[in-house]
């Protein structure tokens, strides 16, 4: 099983939660664009903040409010 694999397959992906890692690692371990590709294919939203990613685990609508 991949890291990548291992990181949407964690409780808060498959029950449509918030799953947040570092950039430095996402980097180190499988590269900012493939992340983000899985990501898309998945329907998920992923937002950069600060050192961190954090990814919305659900294909709804999403609005930032400040």
């Amino acid at each position: 099983m991949t890291w990548m694999d291992q990181v949407f397959q964690a409780g808060q992906a498959n029950a449509g939660g918030v799953v947040r890692r570092s950039i430095h690692d996402v980097e180190r371990l499988v590269g900012l664009a493939p992340f983000v590709e899985e990501c898309r294919t998945r329907h998920f939203h992923v937002i950069e903040t600060g050192d961190q990613l954090v990814v919305l685990c659900h294909e709804g609508s999403m609005v930032v409010h400040c």
